[in-house]
Protein backbone atom coordinates (compact mmCIF):
# COMPACT_ATOMS: atom_id res chain seq x y z
CA UNK A 1 0.00 0.00 0.00
CA UNK A 2 2.97 2.86 1.41
CA UNK A 3 4.62 1.74 -2.13
CA UNK A 4 1.60 2.42 -4.54
CA UNK A 5 0.73 5.44 -2.65
CA UNK A 6 4.12 6.67 -3.20
CA UNK A 7 4.22 5.60 -6.74
CA UNK A 8 1.20 7.93 -6.83
CA UNK A 9 2.38 11.24 -5.77
CA UNK A 10 5.95 10.77 -7.38
CA UNK A 11 3.88 10.47 -10.45
CA UNK A 12 1.52 13.13 -9.91
CA UNK A 13 3.53 15.95 -11.42
CA UNK A 14 4.12 14.50 -14.89
CA UNK A 15 0.44 13.66 -14.58
CA UNK A 16 -0.22 17.70 -13.93
CA UNK A 17 2.18 19.13 -16.37
CA UNK A 18 0.76 16.59 -18.86
CA UNK A 19 -2.78 18.32 -18.32
CA UNK A 20 -1.95 21.80 -20.20
CA UNK A 21 -0.70 20.07 -23.38
CA UNK A 22 -3.59 17.44 -23.59
CA UNK A 23 -5.46 21.10 -23.01
CA UNK A 24 -4.17 23.04 -25.74
CA UNK A 25 -4.20 20.13 -28.45
CA UNK A 26 -8.25 19.49 -27.42
CA UNK A 27 -8.64 23.23 -27.93
CA UNK A 28 -6.19 23.19 -31.31
CA UNK A 29 -8.54 20.17 -32.63
CA UNK A 30 -11.47 22.36 -32.05
CA UNK A 31 -10.47 25.03 -33.48
CA UNK A 32 -9.31 23.26 -37.00
CA UNK A 33 -12.70 21.25 -36.80
CA UNK A 34 -14.23 25.32 -36.92
CA UNK A 35 -11.91 26.47 -39.66
CA UNK A 36 -12.61 22.59 -41.69
CA UNK A 37 -16.05 23.83 -41.44
CA UNK A 38 -15.62 27.06 -42.99
CA UNK A 39 -13.43 25.92 -45.67
CA UNK A 40 -16.35 23.15 -46.58
CA UNK A 41 -18.87 26.39 -46.63
CA UNK A 42 -21.03 24.46 -43.52
CA UNK A 43 -21.85 27.59 -41.21
CA UNK A 44 -23.41 25.01 -38.66
CA UNK A 45 -19.99 23.39 -38.53
CA UNK A 46 -18.01 26.65 -38.58
CA UNK A 47 -19.85 27.85 -35.25
CA UNK A 48 -20.26 24.43 -33.16
CA UNK A 49 -17.31 26.04 -31.67
CA UNK A 50 -19.22 29.18 -30.29
CA UNK A 51 -21.30 28.84 -26.75
CA UNK A 52 -24.78 29.72 -26.99
CA UNK A 53 -24.29 32.69 -25.12
CA UNK A 54 -20.69 33.89 -26.94
CA UNK A 55 -19.93 37.13 -27.43
CA UNK A 56 -17.94 38.83 -30.67
CA UNK A 57 -16.12 41.92 -31.41
CA UNK A 58 -16.14 42.19 -35.15
CA UNK A 59 -13.02 43.46 -37.11
CA UNK A 60 -15.51 47.11 -37.35
CA UNK A 61 -15.56 46.97 -33.55
CA UNK A 62 -19.23 45.93 -33.39
CA UNK A 63 -20.50 43.46 -30.68
CA UNK A 64 -22.25 40.55 -31.19
CA UNK A 65 -24.30 38.66 -28.60
CA UNK A 66 -25.00 34.93 -28.91
CA UNK A 67 -24.07 31.89 -31.18
CA UNK A 68 -27.20 32.95 -33.37
CA UNK A 69 -26.42 36.71 -33.49
CA UNK A 70 -22.23 35.28 -34.27
CA UNK A 71 -24.19 33.03 -37.10
CA UNK A 72 -26.45 36.00 -38.68
CA UNK A 73 -23.16 38.17 -39.12
CA UNK A 74 -21.08 35.52 -40.50
CA UNK A 75 -24.65 34.41 -42.76
CA UNK A 76 -23.95 36.16 -45.87
CA UNK A 77 -20.53 34.70 -46.77
CA UNK A 78 -21.55 31.21 -47.14
CA UNK A 79 -23.19 30.44 -50.34
CA UNK A 80 -23.20 26.85 -52.09
CA UNK A 81 -20.88 24.76 -50.39
CA UNK A 82 -17.99 27.74 -50.02
CA UNK A 83 -17.25 30.22 -48.05
CA UNK A 84 -16.86 34.12 -50.78
CA UNK A 85 -14.16 35.12 -48.56
CA UNK A 86 -11.63 32.27 -49.00
CA UNK A 87 -9.93 29.36 -46.88
CA UNK A 88 -9.51 29.88 -43.13
CA UNK A 89 -6.55 29.33 -41.35
CA UNK A 90 -5.04 29.64 -37.71
CA UNK A 91 -2.23 30.14 -36.76
CA UNK A 92 -1.53 29.94 -32.93
CA UNK A 93 0.52 32.63 -31.54
CA UNK A 94 0.07 32.34 -27.78
CA UNK A 95 -1.70 29.93 -25.48
CA UNK A 96 -2.20 30.51 -21.62
CA UNK A 97 -4.22 27.95 -19.70
CA UNK A 98 -6.46 29.61 -17.23
CA UNK A 99 -7.92 26.55 -15.05
CA UNK A 100 -8.38 22.98 -16.01
CA UNK A 101 -12.00 24.46 -17.94
CA UNK A 102 -10.91 27.60 -19.22
CA UNK A 103 -8.10 28.82 -21.88
CA UNK A 104 -7.16 31.73 -23.56
CA UNK A 105 -6.00 31.22 -27.58
CA UNK A 106 -4.31 33.72 -29.60
CA UNK A 107 -4.32 33.22 -33.01
CA UNK A 108 -3.35 34.87 -36.75
CA UNK A 109 -6.44 34.17 -38.97
CA UNK A 110 -5.89 34.08 -42.57
CA UNK A 111 -8.24 33.99 -45.33
CA UNK A 112 -6.93 32.90 -48.67
CA UNK A 113 -9.15 33.46 -51.85
CA UNK A 114 -10.24 30.66 -53.68
CA UNK A 115 -8.79 32.29 -57.18
CA UNK A 116 -8.33 36.03 -57.89
CA UNK A 117 -8.41 38.08 -54.75
CA UNK A 118 -6.38 39.77 -52.27
CA UNK A 119 -5.28 37.64 -48.62
CA UNK A 120 -6.60 38.83 -45.96
CA UNK A 121 -5.18 38.34 -42.48
CA UNK A 122 -5.61 39.61 -38.84
CA UNK A 123 -5.55 38.83 -35.05
CA UNK A 124 -7.64 37.27 -32.81
CA UNK A 125 -7.79 36.21 -28.97
CA UNK A 126 -10.29 33.92 -28.24
CA UNK A 127 -11.25 32.81 -24.35
CA UNK A 128 -12.83 29.47 -24.23
CA UNK A 129 -14.35 27.11 -21.67
CA UNK A 130 -14.91 23.44 -21.49
CA UNK A 131 -18.63 23.04 -21.58
CA UNK A 132 -21.08 19.54 -22.48
CA UNK A 133 -19.64 18.44 -26.42
CA UNK A 134 -16.40 20.16 -25.98
CA UNK A 135 -14.17 23.27 -26.17
CA UNK A 136 -16.75 26.69 -26.60
CA UNK A 137 -15.47 29.88 -27.90
CA UNK A 138 -17.17 32.19 -25.57
CA UNK A 139 -15.44 35.41 -26.23
CA UNK A 140 -14.13 36.35 -29.62
CA UNK A 141 -12.11 39.31 -29.87
CA UNK A 142 -11.04 40.03 -34.02
CA UNK A 143 -9.11 42.24 -35.97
Amino acid sequence: MRVTTMAAVLAAPALIAAAPQDQRAAVMAAMEASAAGWNRGSLDTFMAIYADDATFVTEAGEIARGRAAIAAAYAPTFRNGANTRGRLSFEPLAYRQLSPGHAVLTARWTLTPASVGKVETGLTTVVLARQAGGWRIVSDHSS
